[in-house]
């Protein structure tokens, strides 16, 4: 029977002798991999620094901790996204603020952020959902007027890009994830970037116990046996070197797999357009697409809070067909507002955010890796022209 996975990491012989030589040496924690990892990443992106840590929500807390974001204060943040960018602001015992998204873009509605400004606000966090940047020009814009810190989830995002800018390198700091179903992975693991040497600084020492030199800055100088300084309260958030030689493995291959992402995507694109009852992911001018995830939104008919639950159930099925023949799917992700713990901590209804709302009940992610074949997605296409 055909089995199409929703992902799938791409690794060959590169990957696998690259592993190899942490244990040869026998360096296999935070060390030289890791920072030719974190190299590489800042000259990709442009950044000026380049921070590794163990996930993209570890490198989202490092960032409000830098911060100082704490009790009282109130971060704003899109609605529809992942709960680990909710879940950042609920550890450092902040608020978190949540606003609707544009339902064409997924992405936060710029029109509604500055009426959830008070001044207990500290920060935005505009997410890059799937692989497409945010508006940042409108969001710096605010956070310049209002003197706000902007920190970008871009867990989705290596490879997007905004007006000519990598994603994450226009706001205060960027954070990614290298989860197996980003376009590269470490199995696990994140970064921070930032064009601020201050933040920098902090991040690396905050992500080793509040340590004010590595174990490999200390390894390789004199006195190696004496231990750093502790100014600051850390925590242990260290990507290890195994992790690290995946890394540099993987930004080897990190052009040719985005490459193939986005001519997988332009394919489903051109195929799926003229059905009508599924609208493709859309792009606005001036942004590259990373391409993530493919996510389209369900919509034989105008969405609203009034059918949307008939429309899930159609969708539902059609979600149950393609699993029966063999092609996974998932939703894009989830309204956070609507989960169990936000939405009794702050007595938030689903209509509250209506777009955030329908898109986590309507929207569809397709298949989408570098090793696709094009029999492989013509089978797909082939399924969903069915109709639902």
């Amino acid at each position: 029977m055909i089995k199409i996975p929703i992902s799938k990491p791409f690794f060959g012989e590169e990957e696998l002798l690259a592993v190899q030589e942490p244990l040869k040496t026998g360096w296999v924690v935070q060390g030289p991999k890791v920072a030719e990892f974190e190299r590489l990443f800042a000259q990709y992106t442009g950044a000026r620094h380049a921070i590794a840590t163990t996930s993209c929500t570890t490198a989202l807390h490092l960032a409000l901790m830098a911060l100082g974001i704490g009790p009282g204060d109130e971060v704003i943040l899109p609605s529809f996204t992942w709960v680990a960018t909710a879940n950042v602001i609920e550890i450092q015992r902040a608020k978190p603020v949540f606003v609707d998204i544009e339902l064409e873009t997924f992405q936060i509605d710029i029109n509604q952020i500055e009426r959830a400004i008070t001044p207990r606000t500290r920060a935005i966090i505009p997410v890059s959902l799937f692989g497409l940047s945010a508006e940042m020009n409108s969001i710096l814009a605010l956070a310049h007027q209002y003197n706000l810190k902007v920190v970008e989830d871009d867990a989705c995002a290596t490879g997007a890009w905004y007006h000519g800018h990598h994603a994450g390198t226009l706001a205060d700091m960027g954070c990614f994830s290298f989860h197996p179903r980003k376009a590269i992975t470490t199995g696990e693991g994140g970064m921070v970037i930032t064009q601020d040497e201050r933040i920098a600084e902090q991040i690396r020492s905050i992500r080793d116990h509040g340590a004010s030199k590595s174990d490999l800055a200390r390894h390789l100088g004199a006195r190696s046996y004496l231990l750093p300084d502790f100014n600051v309260v850390g925590s242990n958030y260290r990507m290890n070197d195994l992790q690290g030689a995946l890394g540099v493995a993987q930004m080897s291959r990190l052009q040719t797999i985005l490459e193939r992402r986005r001519q997988i995507a332009d394919a489903y694109t051109k195929a799926l357009s003229p059905l009508g009852w599924i609208r493709p992911p859309v792009t606005p001018q001036d942004c590259v697409h990373g391409y993530q995830s493919y996510v389209c939104l369900f919509r034989p008919e105008q969405p609203t809070m009034q059918n949307v639950a008939r429309l899930n159930a159609l969708r539902n099925s059609l979600m149950d067909r393609l699993e029966a023949a063999g092609i996974a799917t998932r939703p894009g992700t989830h309204a956070v507002h609507a989960l169990g713990y936000y939405r009794q901590t702050y007595g938030i209804q689903p209509g509250d955010f209506p777009n955030a709302y329908i898109a986590d009940q309507l929207t569809l992610s397709l298949p989408l890796y570098a090793q696709l074949s094009d029999e492989e997605q013509g089978y797909i296409i082939e399924n969903l022209t069915k109709g639902f």
